[in-house]
């Protein structure tokens, strides 16, 4: 992942939003896109990723548009459908910007193989590949990493911990 070689630093706005399953840390720019959203005890592997990203960083304690938070609070409180009214900006490689669109495209409710997602994409052999890009993916629960599960039905690796995933999937009534 290429960081940006701008000298000045993109600037980010940091939010906390209370969660059935742990407080969320909203970043967003200043157009109000959502840029990162992860967990509170993952706030170090977030600011990686947002280091990878977009290269030099200024987060600071800002508000996250209220259409946003209005939106995960829904989504939270079993209005599953409300995570498509969040607007999100991400920046990756044109491979993962593909794998994080096309996690956008699964349904509520469903789960998918790292090798369905990868033939989804027409990239059928790149299947570790579609995982490390899941794996770096900065907007969990609006990009639902979590529906991704492995080819046998198991949970496997989630960046907000398995049981995250394990609520995530089951508040979505996918039994697990």
């Amino acid at each position: 992942m290429a960081a940006r070689s701008t000298s000045l630093p993109e600037r980010f706005g940091l939010d906390r939003l209370a969660t059935p399953i742990g407080t969320a840390l909203l970043v967003t720019d200043a157009e109000g896109a959502l840029r990162a959203l992860d967990w509170d005890d993952y706030e170090h592997r977030m600011r990686e990723l947002l280091r990878l990203h977009y290269g030099a960083v200024d987060l600071s304690q800002r508000s996250a548009p209220a259409a946003i938070k209005a939106a995960l609070s829904d989504y939270f409180a079993g209005n599953l459908g409300r995570l498509s009214a969040i607007a999100w900006r991400i920046a990756g490689t044109p491979f993962q910007q593909k794998v994080w669109t096309a996690l956008a495209q699964i349904p509520a409710g469903t789960t998918m193989s790292y090798g369905a997602l990868a033939a989804r994409i027409d990239m059928p052999r790149s299947i570790r590949a579609v995982g490390h890009a899941n794996g770096s993916n900065p907007i969990s629960v609006v990009l639902p990493c979590h529906r991704l599960i492995g080819a046998d039905g198991s949970l496997v690796k989630y960046g907000g911990g398995l049981e995250r995933k394990r609520w995530l999937l089951r508040h979505e009534g996918v039994e697990v």
